[in-house]
């Protein structure tokens, strides 16, 4: 039903363009292994967006998990994952994590990335699922952005580094297993080969699948969805995580009130002012993401309501002012005074925590490609991301990519790869409205709550879809288009096979985890179709 292309080509008619590695993405995982891998090669990163500044990254307000303090350790981390995860993490992965994030975190600093500081130390606070007070943080509540700072500024600044702004990723050319380069659409509209002995993957997420979400406007699922295209396994699609606590007010977008603010004393209160995490679950408003948002979720329909509070007004007004200066300030703009008001918020679509899989040194099931952010699934967050492990994450492996990619050899000869025709001239219709009619039929069937039913009709709905593959496509928003089609597929499809409730998935029809049936992993692939993955279990 996916075609392997999204264009027709031929390849020895488009302009071509040698680089030892290409990064797609300039999201932190895109900037870290840039900088890292030109220390040895030339590299060509590739990004959507006209600044470097504009990614998912940018928008991270909580901050970056690393095990600093001596009163914490890679165990407490490590475990802290696990139980968030639910017992899907890949053990290998999360001890990789817990243990070289401390090393990510100075080369951030190394890069020129600052911190918070408290009496010299690094100020660290804690967040859902942490024992530890872990966090670091940046200018308050502007991690992500401070992190886009630095490194851009660092990426700018090499000489072995080649940026292009405002290009499109099309399509990964493969043969033979290997991956051999994309096709790259330039903002005039041509196209040009790129050829690189490594391809990076570091496009991020694909928030913009759901119709009120935290991520920008970019985060269009577009990695996943040329990988799977290509032929590499796909894994775990249907966990995605729901933020708790967007901002849900007339006017105002669904910006992310950090899980910080309830890491640093705020309470969830219902429209009647009460307060209900109790009723839920003993770690109160510190619970897990998908906990938080479905007693939020529960708490809005059994009053009526489309949104309900949360409240750090008790807390000293200067002490909200100066660990939350953008969300003070951004609240304030809309007439909501954080440290006075109580701040109506819902969830929205954060982060997803399936995606391309890699094995620990970051490479796809296709050689020469690899994948790094939240584009992979590296096996780290399981069926919950604990939060502030995806900078952590980013930067761990991106480590291990630029070192493994040290030792590929360079392309020497191209593989025939024959010219690819399939598509007909049929006219596309407003490709506006059929994203937001995507967007409703994800939010409706495959958000917090699911069952069969909705599933199926939800996977009727996109199918009906699909002939958006047989058009000539030439425009930016019609391959996102075709992206998220692809990925909503996936994920609905993911999300109908496993029947059982863990993490972020939870199924109406069957409320309850079944380790006997179900502790394994989804696992989609062009070629295979949807398959199941067992979980070595210690």
């Amino acid at each position: 039903m996916v075609p392997r292309y999204l264009i027709d080509f031929s390849l020895d008619k488009l302009p071509c363009v040698d680089t030892d590695v290409m990064v797609i993405g300039a999201g932190i995982a895109g900037l870290f292994t840039t900088i890292g891998a030109s220390e040895t090669d030339k590299v060509l990163m590739i990004t959507k967006p006209k600044s470097l500044l504009e990614s998912n990254t940018r928008y991270a307000q909580g901050g970056i998990a690393a095990v600093i303090s001596d009163e914490d350790s890679p165990e407490y981390h490590r475990q802290d994952t696990l139980v968030a995860g639910a017992g899907l993490c890949d053990l290998d992965a999360v001890e990789v994590l817990v243990h070289a994030g401390p090393d990510g975190v100075k080369d951030l600093v190394g890069m020129g990335t600052q911190f918070d500081l408290e009496n010299g130390e690094y100020a660290l606070t804690k967040e859902g699922a942490h024992s530890q007070r872990r966090i670091l943080h940046s200018n308050g509540d502007a991690t992500g952005a401070e992190i886009v700072r630095a490194l851009s500024e660092k990426t700018r600044q090499n000489k072995n580094v080649t940026i292009w702004d405002d290009h499109f990723v099309i399509d990964l050319i493969t043969a033979d297993g290997e991956c051999y380069g994309a096709i790259v659409q330039k903002p005039d509209g041509t196209r040009v080969f790129v050829r690189a002995k490594a391809t990076i993957l570091c496009s991020g997420g694909a928030g913009q699948l759901y119709r009120y979400t935290t991520n920008p406007e970019i985060a269009t699922g577009d990695g996943i969805a040329m990988a799977y295209r290509a032929g590499a396994v796909v894994r775990d699609v249907e966990f995605v995580q729901f933020h708790p606590t967007a901002l849900c007010y007339p006017g105002a977008p669904r910006f992310l009130i950090s899980e910080a603010v309830r890491g640093e004393g705020a309470v969830l209160r219902n429209i009647k002012g009460e307060r209900f995490m109790e009723r839920y679950d003993p770690q109160l408003e510190l619970a897990p993401r998908d906990i938080v948002a479905r007693a939020i979720l529960d708490e809005m329909a059994e009053t009526k309501s489309t949104f309900v509070y949360i409240d750090i007004t008790h807390e000293a007004p200067e002490m909200v002012k100066h660990r939350f200066p953008n969300i003070y300030e951004f609240c304030l703009n809309y007439g909501l005074d954080l440290t006075s008001d109580w701040i109506p918020v819902a969830p929205a679509a954060h982060y997803m925590m399936g995606g391309v899989k890699t094995d620990l040194n970051g490479e796809t099931s296709i050689k020469r490609l690899y994948a790094c952010g939240e584009v992979s699934s590296t096996g780290v967050h399981g069926a919950n991301r604990l939060a502030s492990n995806s900078l952590s994450e980013a930067i761990v492996f991106g480590r291990r990519i630029v070192q493994h990619i040290r030792k590929l050899a360079p392309i020497t000869k191209m593989p025939l790869i024959a010219e690819h025709s399939h598509q007909s001239e049929h006219p596309i219709q407003a490709i506006v409205e059929k994203r937001l009619k995507l967007q409703k039929v994800m939010l409706r069937y495959v958000g917090l709550k699911r069952n069969a039913s909705g599933l199926e009709k939800g996977l009727d709905e996109l199918r009906r879809q699909v002939k958006i593959y047989s058009t000539c496509l030439t425009k930016r928003e019609e391959y996102e288009f075709a992206n998220l089609l692809t990925l909503a597929m996936l994920t609905t499809e993911s999300a109908l096979l496993r029947e059982e409730s863990r993490g972020g998935h939870y199924r109406e029809d069957f409320p309850d985890k079944n380790d006997n049936v179900w502790r394994k992993h989804t696992q989609l692939q062009r070629e295979a179709g949807i398959t199941e993955e067992p979980i070595h279990v210690v």
